[in-house]
C-alpha cells in the first residue's frame, strides 16, 4: 500500500487513463475512416486488461460497478470478435465501430463515477451521485459519445480487413 491505494488499484487506474487517452485517438481514427492497427490494438489491450483487472477487486455483493463490467466484457467480447475474428467484413464493421465506441464510453462513464467519488470539489456537488451536476456530468459524456458513435458509425469505411 502506497497512500492508501494498492499496486493493483495504480496499475488498475494507469492502465485504465492510457486506453482512455489512446481511445480517444483512436475515435477520431474511426470517424477519418483510418484502420489505426497499432492504437486500436493498444486501445482494445489496455481497455481488457481494465477489465480484467477490475475483477480482481473484493467483490462482496452485485454492485454496479460490477454489473458494468460485466457489460464491458460482453461488449469487448463483441469487439475483439469483430476486429480480429471477422476481419469487419459485412456487419461486423459496425459490431466493431458501436463495440470499440461503447468500450471506450463505459470507461469513461466509470471515470466520471470516480471523479465525483475522489475529487472532494466534485464530490461536494453531487456527494451521493444521485444530484443533478453527476447527472449532467453524465448526460453530456453520454450526449458526447453518441455523437462520437454516430460520426464513426458514418465514417469509418475501410477496405476489407485479412486479419
Amino acid at each position: 500500500m502506497f497512500f492508501g491505494v494498492s499496486a493493483l488499484q495504480s496499475f488498475h487506474v494507469a492502465i485504465s487513463l492510457v486506453g482512455i487517452a489512446v481511445g480517444l485517438w483512436v475515435m477520431l481514427q474511426l470517424i477519418a475512416s483510418n484502420r489505426a492497427p497499432f492504437a486500436t490494438a493498444v486501445f482494445l489491450g489496455t481497455t481488457l486488461v481494465t477489465l480484467l483487472t477490475g475483477f480482481f477487486f473484493p467483490i462482496t455483493s452485485f454492485t454496479p460497478a460490477l454489473g458494468v463490467g460485466i457489460v464491458s466484457t460482453l461488449v469487448m467480447a463483441a469487439t475483439l470478435l469483430a476486429r480480429y475474428g471477422k476481419g469487419m467484413r459485412g456487419r461486423w464493421r459496425e459490431v466493431y465501430v458501436i463495440g470499440a465506441v461503447a468500450s471506450l464510453y463505459l470507461n469513461v462513464f466509470v471515470l466520471v463515477v470516480q471523479l465525483f467519488l475522489k475529487v472532494p470539489a466534485l464530490n461536494a456537488l453531487a456527494p451521493t451521485g444521485t444530484e443533478p451536476p453527476f447527472a449532467m456530468a453524465q448526460g453530456v459524456t453520454l450526449a458526447v459519445f453518441a455523437t462520437i458513435g454516430f460520426l464513426a458509425w458514418k465514417g469509418f469505411r475501410p477496405a476489407v480487413s485479412t486479419i
